[in-house]
């Protein structure tokens, strides 16, 4: 978490875990962050950290 920041401003994302693996792994939940209001999906254990409007891009196709 350290080392993560947000791809659009570099603010610091916060952590939210909905399900965590037996290796206390993060297997899904979100990173928030609080200066730009955007949080960023973790599904199977990785992060989409793609900025906002690539990620509506890749939906889109």
């Amino acid at each position: 978490m350290q080392i993560l920041a947000c791809p659009v401003c570099k603010g610091e994302l916060s952590l939210t875990i909905e399900e965590e693996s037996e290796k206390e792994e993060v297997v899904s939940g979100s990173l928030y962050c609080s200066k730009c209001q955007h949080a960023y999906p973790i599904a199977n254990g990785i992060p989409n950290l793609l900025p906002p409007d690539m990620n509506q891009e890749t939906q889109g196709q």
